[in-house]
């Protein structure tokens, strides 16, 4: 056979009849019923279920989105204000990520998240947004309780975060960026735990110190606070709080409260609105002379004790070194702060000092600062005052001798006036003020007459404010 010939009977072999379009469509189709009896076969498959996969379907479902507004009023523009106009109101919206941890509705988030808000809800996984009810807030240790209407509600599982393991894997779910990404479900990324202990000295992005937090490489984004961070097995060990980035975006260094202080905070927060400060009268500082990279592992030295404190009836004196409270070392004041987050009011707190050349172990009963269980003084039915004791005025550092300590002042005083809890009424108008009571008179005399004038320390420095009861 030639080779033309040979070629043209290979041609002949390689070529068939053109395939029509009803077989076309066929074949696709039976491309497509193997590809779906594949995903069927394989979603099932077992080796695609991890304890992570595991982890994220049990806690998920409890995982909220937290949405605020704040209203404020809006400057005047100038050019309405030439023709009338008075300005109106800002709206702007924020939000963050909380959890379920009631079935009857009980939500946990940062602080920071609903800080300010006029208007809260929440938004489940499935899309259904509630309104929330702020059932208290505490700054100093970022946290903050919801209460929605809604029962039966899905509960995440809450873990113990005083014994975890560096490196044991950690897993963060919230809302980054909310619902830019198209739909409700909370989104997950996973790490280690990084370290324990952690004191953030250097202030957050929300202005924040945070203490003896968990560090994660977990990536946490803008949105994510307030969502849970979650051990291998499903259960809550920490809110994520806030991230160490030069840009803002995730570069590997987060932190989370441990959940044990969530819940002894939550739990106050529900019961009374607010929690009871642990006060035991010590103040801390790094030993004298050392450049602040050695104060961080220097150790802690008692600079002051508050006459009648706990810590002075247990015989603690100035100048003493903490070694040791409970059973954490004391490596810096950052840790003795960290300490004072931890503890509650009633509870016995054992301390590790140095005197000298000599160690020996001191035990004290943990009380509520000293003006909680002061005598109150009720002015203009939106002010509570309690009178200047040694006490109080070493504990919060005053400079007057004497005068009457704001313990609350409503919102409508501290716009309208200019004082808040934690000033010191120094005098009114002319007249130096001794106890609480005296503000109550002065005030009752001089209502309805000129305008009052009331002197206040605030941070140690004195100002004025001037306004007319009517």
């Amino acid at each position: 056979m030639s080779r033309l010939a040979a070629g043209l009977v290979l041609l002949a072999a390689c070529s068939s009849e053109p395939e029509s379009s009803d077989d076309q469509r066929r074949s696709a189709f039976s491309i497509a019923e193997a590809r779906a009896a594949q995903r069927n076969s394989t979603t099932s498959d077992p080796r695609r279920r991890t304890p992570v996969t595991e982890a994220i379907a049990r806690v998920a479902p409890a995982v909220v989105t937290v949405q605020t507004q704040i209203v404020s009023r809006a400057p005047v523009d100038p050019f309405d204000w030439f023709f009338g106009g008075r300005g109106g109101q800002r709206i702007t919206p924020g939000l963050g990520s909380g959890f379920i941890i009631r079935a009857d509705g009980i939500v946990v988030t940062n602080a920071h998240v609903v800080e300010g808000a006029t208007s809260i809800s929440v938004a489940m996984s499935n899309g259904t947004s509630l309104p929330a009810e702020l059932l208290g807030a505490d700054e100093p240790n970022d946290i903050a309780v919801l209460k929605i209407d809604r029962g039966d509600l899905p509960v995440a599982a809450l873990g113990n975060s005083g014994d975890l393991l560096i490196g044991e894997p950690a897993i963060a779910i919230g809302n980054p960026f909310g619902f830019v990404l198209g739909n409700p479900e909370p989104s997950v990324t996973t790490g280690v735990v990084s370290g324990t202990g952690r004191n953030l000295i250097a202030r957050t992005q929300e202005g924040q110190l945070y203490l003896d937090m968990i560090q994660t490489d977990a990536a946490i984004n803008p949105g994510n606070s307030g969502g849970p961070l979650v051990n291998a097995v499903g259960e809550v060990i920490g809110m994520n709080s806030s991230i160490f980035s030069p840009s803002g975006g995730s570069i590997g260094l987060a932190f989370a409260i441990p959940i044990d202080r969530v819940v002894r905070v939550a739990d106050d927060l529900i019961a009374h609105g607010t929690i009871r400060r642990p006060w035991v009268g010590i103040k801390a500082e790094p030993p004298a002379a050392l450049n602040p990279r050695e104060a961080l592992t220097a150790g802690v030295v008692v600079s002051s004790v508050v006459p009648g404190s706990p810590a002075a009836s247990a015989g603690v004196a100035p100048g003493d070194m903490i070694l040791r409270a409970g059973s954490r070392e004391m490596r810096s004041p950052y840790d003795w702060q960290a300490v004072l987050l931890d503890l509650r009011v009633g509870e016995e707190l054992s301390l590790r000092l140095r005197r000298g050349s000599r160690e020996f172990d001191a035990r004290m009963r943990v009380a509520d600062l000293p003006e909680v269980n002061a005598p109150r003084v009720a002015v203009l039915r939106e002010l509570e005052l309690v009178t200047l004791t040694p006490a109080i005025r070493a504990e919060r550092g005053v400079a007057a001798q004497q005068g009457a300590l704001v313990f609350r002042a409503s919102e409508r005083i501290t716009n309208e006036i200019g004082l808040r809890a934690g000033d010191v009424i120094l005098q009114v108008n002319r007249t130096s003020v001794e106890q609480a009571e005296d503000v109550r008179r002065l005030l009752d005399a001089a209502t309805g007459r000129d305008v009052i004038r009331v002197y206040f320390e605030r941070d140690r420095r004195v100002y004025l404010t001037d306004f007319i009861l009517r």
